[in-house]
């Protein structure tokens, strides 16, 4: 993954001090001038933070000048790319003022790089009248429009401001979705998809409704639309989506294991593991078969986490076998403790074997 440096660095915000000033008519931009030379120790969000804060300081202060210079800057093929993310927070600070004209600066800006972090401080201040703009860009022909639509109306959108009001009740912006969720580009798809995971989050029964709606009236991309939206839920063992998804959760089967080779795991190690799951129904079924970590948390108990094995359909008497090897690597995101884990194999949502081992997680 890219690093903040590599995304936003001295000379990307150098290049935006000069096209700006081009674009405003003006000799310099002291304030992006400034700023190149003192990014270093930022991580990104600083660096967004204080370049934005750099383009406010340089442009005009009322709203039409302001624009003005930004279009005139969108005449040039260089401004794009990742100089142009902290100048759409820029529009999402000083276009909140004039609304719908900062929204659509937002939407010419969006094809150059993603708008869809900046357009939220619309969505928060005032919902219904953002969704009225924000609704008429479904039909537009740039699928970064219509993907902006979609993502930047995603109530826990990562590594931006969440949308208080659509975790609470996303049902205003559903038909975005449901404008959307048979596009004709994989990119908007995909949002679509993450969006409805988002709410699945908050509200699984909405989720599983719109996600059942949308299969009255599929494209053939519409199942991967719904089987990615209903990840969470299907990871989760709830019945309603594993049903609508074919994936009964009474199922027959007979699971073998985990068999787990490995019962002392010392935290940089792997966890290995062997199973086998046998179909002993008479009827061909479609199974989602998944493996779950109970990591053991500081206080003793312990908390689950689903991780994926194969999705597949399977004839009757059909055995499926393998052997898993689980990193217990270092992550910034997980903190490790030592003691007695289980790991399960989890069948269409339910659990069907479990085996503990211990883990070291001693410095």
């Amino acid at each position: 993954m890219p690093t903040a440096d590599e995304l936003i660095s001295a000379d990307t915000v150098s290049n935006l001090a000069r096209l700006l000033a081009r674009a405003a008519r003006r000799p310099d931009s002291p304030a992006l001038r400034a700023r190149a030379a003192t990014l270093g120790g930022l991580a990104f969000s600083g660096r967004v933070a204080a370049v934005r804060d750099a383009v406010l300081a340089d442009l005009p202060e009322d709203w039409p000048a302001f624009e003005a210079v930004l279009r005139t800057a969108l005449e040039d093929p260089g401004f794009a790319g990742w100089m142009t993310f902290p100048v759409n927070e820029a529009v999402g600070v000083r276009g909140l003022a004039a609304f719908e004209p900062g929204l659509a600066l937002l939407r010419d800006l969006t094809p150059r790089l993603t708008a869809e972090s900046a357009v939220r401080p619309f969505l928060r201040a005032d919902p219904a009248r953002a969704l009225a703009v924000v609704g008429g860009w479904t039909g537009d022909p740039d699928p970064h429009v219509r993907r902006l639509v979609s993502e930047g109306t995603r109530p826990r959108l990562p590594w931006a401001p969440q949308l208080p009001a659509f975790i609470a009740d996303p049902r205003p912006a559903v038909p975005l979705l449901d404008a959307l969720y048979r596009d004709g580009s994989e990119y908007v798809r995909r949002s679509v998809a993450n969006h409805l995971n988002d709410i699945s989050r908050d509200h699984p029964a909405l989720a599983v409704e719109i996600a059942a709606k949308w299969r009255t009236d599929p494209a053939p991309t519409t199942d991967r639309v719904v089987r990615h939206g209903l990840r969470t839920l299907v990871k989760a063992g709830r019945p309603d989506a594993l049903t609508l998804l074919g994936h009964s959760p009474d199922v027959e089967v007979t699971v073998t294991g985990p068999v787990v080779t490995t019962p002392h795991v010392v935290v940089g190690e792997y966890l290995v593991f062997d199973y086998a799951v046998t179909h002993t129904g008479a009827l061909p079924a479609e199974l989602v078969v998944d493996y779950v970590v109970q990591h053991v948390k500081a206080n003793g108990a312990r908390t689950p986490k689903v991780f994926k094995l194969t999705t597949r359909g399977m004839a009757p008497g059909e055995t499926l076998t393998g052997t898993k090897r689980h990193s217990f690597k270092p992550i910034t995101t997980r903190r490790y403790h030592s003691g007695e884990h289980l790991v399960q194999i989890q069948v269409n949502g339910r659990v069907r074997g479990e085996a503990a081992f211990t883990l070291d997680a001693a410095p």
